[in-house]
């Protein structure tokens, strides 16, 4: 069967079955990785996965099933599966299949030349920086990770209403970690590079950006305990902000999973922060017209000037909290139930470049990188505690580097302390970004 002929047949056979309106989901991924070290490859991945999942309502309820066949045999195991999920499902919260919108923006990120570089090329390219590592500073000795990769995906959303909509994205990812050594000490330093343009992959650039770095790292110590003026770096800071993303998700705080719970209106933050999910973000990683229940995406501020503008929403968390969906269905596969989750979600720059923010500052900490993000951070309460990096900041400049410290704070806290946003905003390989932001003080343990 064809794609197209196992949709109609599907739809048709779960009104035929009583299944009052039904929504197929359809998606597939082709992914591309490589990783060599020594001159030669020896990590080469190409997969390929493709899926659809059939949803619908049953009885008032909603149902699930799913499947990689597209047979006859599988039209019937859809349904049936529908069925089978919606009669033992506990969930009694009004859901609904979405009929679609009149208009939806336009909005195509795929970049149709990616997908037509071929193989050789992206082996050449990581081939290169392992070559061009060895060319380094003498105390480069090695890379501990040096990777490329390329992914393109498809997703189809069509429901018993009529709706049809289709959407395709690609990216390529170029990820190197160079060791340095000198006597005893050793240190990493890293390059990233996230792109929809291959060109715009310079392997002499990504080495020379983890070798510097790696190179500076050697004299890290820790500074002594307290509590520091800092600003956390626009490479950093993204991934902090993903950590606790969740939490202006309604569904969380619906479930009591967010202290953000009827905080709607109020100030949550201090007037320099606005932060925004844009769906229609150019070049965005996580830009797309529609959401995964089919509903028209689109730019809003989540907090503007401080104050919690809206939390996110589907179409069953907006029902039951009495508003209007933002557009935030989600899906983690073609498998999975509807979620929430955001798009691109980002602090919104400021005017201020990483040099001034120093300079206002001070004395100080910039901290550049952190670990332990899984365990070290609770989602509920806003409370972290991270092994970290970064460098000391004197008379506004920057200074020494600095290594195995602990910074600690509440991340609710720190959206009310935050003091400037800077002018660099970054993506580091994910829909969360994020300039670098003064935010105020923080506690480190150190010596």
């Amino acid at each position: 069967m064809t794609v197209d002929s196992f949709i109609r047949a599907t739809l048709d056979r779960a009104q035929a079955a009583g299944i009052a309106a039904a929504e197929i989901y359809l998606a597939s991924r082709d992914s591309f990785r490589a990783m060599c070290q020594q001159g030669a490859i020896n990590n080469y991945t190409v997969n390929s996965t493709r899926g659809l999942s059939l949803r619908g309502l049953y009885n008032g309820k909603m149902g699930y099933a799913a499947t990689e066949a597209l047979d006859e045999e599988a039209v019937e195991q859809l349904v049936q599966g529908v069925i089978e999920s919606a009669e033992l499902t506990e969930d009694t919260d009004i859901q609904e299949i979405y009929p679609g919108d009149k208009e939806y923006p336009e909005n195509n990120p795929y970049a149709a030349a990616l997908d037509e570089v071929d193989e050789q090329r992206k082996l050449q390219l990581v081939l290169d920086m392992d070559k061009l590592s060895k060319e380094q500073d003498p105390r480069i000795v090695a890379l501990a990770y040096n990777m490329v990769s390329t992914s393109a995906g498809a997703v189809r959303i069509v429901n018993s209403y009529g709706l049809d909509l289709s959407h395709k994205d690609n990216m390529a990812v170029a990820v190197v970690e160079a060791v340095a050594k000198e006597g005893d000490r050793v240190a990493t330093g890293s390059g990233f590079k996230a792109t929809r343009d291959f060109d715009e992959l310079d392997p002499q650039k990504l080495v020379t950006e983890a070798a510097e770095d790696a190179i500076f790292m050697l004299k890290a110590e820790p500074v002594k305990s307290g509590v520091y003026r800092a600003i956390i770096h626009a490479k950093c800071m993204p991934d902090l902000l993903g950590t606790f993303a969740g939490v202006f998700s309604a569904e969380a705080a619906q479930k009591g999973m967010s202290l953000l719970a009827g905080k709607e209106g109020e100030i949550i933050a201090s007037e320099a922060v606005t932060l925004m999910d844009d769906p229609l973000l150019k070049d965005g990683l996580a830009s797309c017209p529609f959401d995964d229940e089919g509903v028209a995406a689109y730019t809003k501020p989540v907090i503007e000037k401080g104050r919690l503008m809206t939390l996110l929403h589907n179409l069953k968390t907006a029902r039951k909290a009495g508003v209007k969906t933002t557009g935030n269905a989600s899906r983690p596969g073609y498998a999975g139930a509807v979620g929430v989750s955001p798009s691109n979600f980002y602090f919104a720059p400021g005017e201020k470049t990483l040099d001034q923010l120093m300079a206002d500052m001070g004395d100080g900490l910039v901290i550049t990188e952190v670990s332990g993000l899984h365990a070290g951070a609770n989602m509920i309460s806003g409370d972290f505690s991270l092994i970290a990096q970064g460098y000391t900041v004197k008379n506004g400049k920057k200074d020494a580097p600095v290594d195995r410290i602990t910074v600690a704070g509440n991340f609710y806290q720190l959206l009310k302390n935050i003091r400037a946003v800077g002018s660099d905003l970054t993506f580091s390989g994910s829909p969360m970004g994020s300039p670098s932001v003064d935010v105020g003080e923080i506690s480190v343990a150190g010596k």
